[in-house]
């Protein structure tokens, strides 16, 4: 299916069944989302990467108006449907201060994926969390897609996660996390290892070395 949404481009990027709550406070955006509301309609949030609009961006619906000021600023709350791919950004709409692009949606296999790799990443995950004594950070309750509901609690750089955004099957999501736990978790053992060391220094250690010949 191919349409035309307006998009609001951000600097970060938004998975399918991700809320997230926006404070709207730009002419071209309060003109959007008050557009969206008042038609019942959604928008798209594509990723700015090196100041560039991303090829893929995440469809978006407006579940709550929250707040809405005088000066026509407002408070939303909203959640991420589905990627889209950007075929063409329209830059120009008739009355309108916002930009808008023609999309498709690439077929995305959401369903879960296979459930010993999802135990795994979550165990591997829950580890790292450990590790990094903030145990009380991590998702309670990470829904079916461990991809999309872990993807921002597991040290991805912005670039990473636009990568695992457009990847279009669960198994191949949790293979890309799975590589990057293995590269990361080495590193805050480490960490963990320094901070230990940090915090002996000044302190009477009893040391021997029982096994040395002169």
């Amino acid at each position: 299916m191919t349409n035309f949404v307006p998009i609001f481009p951000l600097g970060i990027v938004v998975f399918p069944d991700e809320p997230l709550n926006l404070h709207i406070f730009e002419p071209q955006y309060k003109q959007l989302i008050r557009d969206c509301i008042d038609n019942k309609r959604t928008f798209g949030i594509p990723p700015v990467m090196d100041k560039k609009i991303g090829e893929f961006g995440t469809l978006m619906e407006i579940t709550e108006l929250v707040k809405e000021y005088e000066n026509g600023e407002m408070d939303i709350r909203t959640k991420g449907l589905s990627v889209f791919r950007v075929l063409e950004v329209v830059k120009e709409i008739p009355d309108k201060l916002y930009h808008g692009a023609i999309v498709n949606y690439p077929e995305n296999t959401t369903t879960p994926g296979d459930t010993n790799i999802s135990n795994l990443i979550l165990s591997e995950v829950k580890r790292m969390y450990t590790l990094l004594n903030v145990q009380g950070k991590f998702p309670e309750h990470p829904s079916a897609i461990i991809s999309y509901s872990i993807a921002h609690v597991v040290g991805l750089t912005k670039e990473q996660e636009y990568e695992l955004l457009a990847i279009f099957t669960e198994i191949q999501r949790l293979e890309y996390l799975r590589r990057h736990l293995n590269a990361i978790i080495p590193v805050v053992q480490e960490l963990e290892k320094m901070k230990a060391r940090i915090q002996m220094n000044g302190h009477f250690r009893d040391l021997s070395i029982d096994d040395l010949e002169l």
